[in-house]
């Protein structure tokens, strides 16, 4: 029997060892953390993240071929296949701080497998790494392999949070990068005889280690690129009085643009895309490339100013102040059917409401309290930290309330903000909410999820983004 273990049991380890678990009933697959809580999770009837179909997979194999572990050396040690799917955020201080990958977790990792390994492994990386990782990481294992034979592997994650599961079982693509020689060459087979249990040979790419590294930053820019360009466009259609989705649905049409990721919205999320393309604008930058690395860094300035430009009109529609007045926010998670908070606009747009000294009241049907209040009260750089580095509990707020109910986050509220698409708000009783709000009753849909004309008709002043404004909209300056 093949064994696997992977390092890592969040996000991309613990839904990625499932299905392999699930699809190869004749591998063994261990996932293993150091935090102790969510390997204790994994074990129990409460998964530590949000994933359709996620439950199904687990319950179906763990016991069987799939463990979760917190005993990390002892598994390494035992397995053929590595995976490493550590943390890689973005360096706070020293030499590329604010755009380079802070690679300590990953070298860490590589350190402790050369030092565990009594037998020839293959280490596949799966975090999203900068280009040229892998030979450093293989530089660490050479020179403390003590006679073992170490293949280094690039295979990116490539999945949707949300559709996560359904990505795995039915990928666009699989990319396997490695070594261009004869050992090399074996082990992007024995990788590529694991995903072949159910991925069709034709999508199973095989490349070079610099290609695979590359080709996960370069696809996370470009989608992250169409975002920002729709978003741009939302702005330009409402000093205009177009339609952000009508112009979508149009260029959607052309065969070569393609209708997905046109969707303007109060800005993207998700731990990768903003990541991932400040750490290509490092490498740009490394490399002599300033236009190139100007032209990325751009993406992520429209996403920021996307946000900054949300809150604004919300501030400016309120006569110019939010001051002690109670705000409903619907939603907090970076998209539907996740209850992950990494890089969700929400941080953001709440944190400029509170700047205001709104009070808010926030609902989200998947994301905890303690979540919400770790996000906002804490500086990114403890939230990119591994769970057992971050501070023990958050600071409460007193502006800030979680509700687990639509309804009880509106009432007696000025203003409601969607700023995740959950599909339950797009059937609330919008007429029971409104007879419970103070009055004018705004609405502010950064998601574009509710039926303008006929929350206009109930009463409600809407602010959807790209969409034209309405007579109260027009009067106020867009800037506060």
């Amino acid at each position: 029997m093949v064994k696997i273990c992977c390092l890592g049991a969040g996000y991309v380890g613990g839904p990625t060892m499932a299905v392999i678990a699930l699809k190869c009933p004749d591998i063994e697959v261990v996932v293993v953390d150091i935090f102790e809580p969510r390997i204790i999770a994994w074990n129990s009837d409460h998964l530590p993240i949000y994933e359709p179909g996620l439950d199904d997979v687990v319950k179906q194999c763990r016991g069987k071929n799939l463990f979760f572990s917190k005993d990390v050396e002892k598994h390494v040690a035992e397995a053929d296949i590595v995976f490493v799917s550590v943390n890689t955020p973005t360096k706070t201080q020293g030499l590329g701080a604010g755009k380079a990958a802070d690679l300590a977790y990953w070298e860490s990792a590589a350190r402790m497998i050369a030092d565990v390994s009594r037998t020839d492994k293959i280490v596949v990386e799966k975090s999203t790494v900068p280009v040229k990782t892998a030979e450093a990481i293989e530089k660490i294992l050479t020179h403390n392999s003590k006679g073992i034979n170490f293949q280094i592997l690039s295979n990116p994650e490539f999945l949707a949070e949300g559709t996560a599961i359904q990505d795995l079982f039915n990928p666009d693509r699989v990319l396997i990068g490695g070594r261009e020689t004869p050992e090399g060459k074996k082990a992007i087979q024995a990788l590529k005889d694991v995903y072949a249990h159910w991925v069709p040979l034709e999508r199973i790419i095989c490349t070079n280690l610099w290609s695979a590294e590359l080709s996960k930053l370069a696809a996370n820019a470009f989608l992250a690129q169409r975002i920002s360009s729709v978003n741009a466009m939302s702005a330009l259609c409402e000093a205009t009085g177009a339609d952000v989705s009508q112009v979508s649905h149009a260029i959607g049409k052309d065969t070569r643009i393609g209708p997905k990721f046109l969707n303007a919205s109060v800005g993207f999320g998700g731990s990768c895309f903003q990541k991932d393309i400040l750490n290509l604008v490092y490498i740009c930058e490394c490399n002599g490339l300033p236009e190139v690395a100007t032209y990325w860094k751009q993406v992520v300035q429209v996403n920021e100013y996307q946000k900054t430009r949300f809150v604004n009109r919300m501030v400016s529609s309120m006569f110019n102040t939010v001051s002690g007045k109670k705000i409903a926010i619907l939603g907090f998670a970076f998209k539907k059917d996740t209850g992950d908070t990494r890089e969700t606009p929400a941080i953001g747009v709440c944190q400029g409401l509170l700047g205001d000294k709104a009070i808010l009241n926030i609902y989200d049907p998947q994301v905890s309290q303690e979540q919400i209040q770790r996000d906002l009260s804490m500086h990114k750089s403890e939230l990119d930290r591994p769970p057992h580095l971050q501070p023990a509990s958050p600071t409460a707020m007193k502006q800030v309330t979680c509700v687990w109910d639509a309804y009880e986050a509106a009432k007696g509220a000025h203003g409601i903000c969607i700023l995740t698409e959950w599909d339950e708000f797009k059937t609330l009783d919008y007429q029971k909410i409104y007879d419970d709000m103070q009055k004018p009753a705004f609405v502010f849909d950064g998601r574009n999820v509710v039926d303008v004309d006929k929350l206009r008709q109930i009463g409600f002043i809407v602010y959807t983004i790209g969409k034209p404004l309405d007579a109260w909209l027009m009067d106020m300056p867009a800037v506060a």
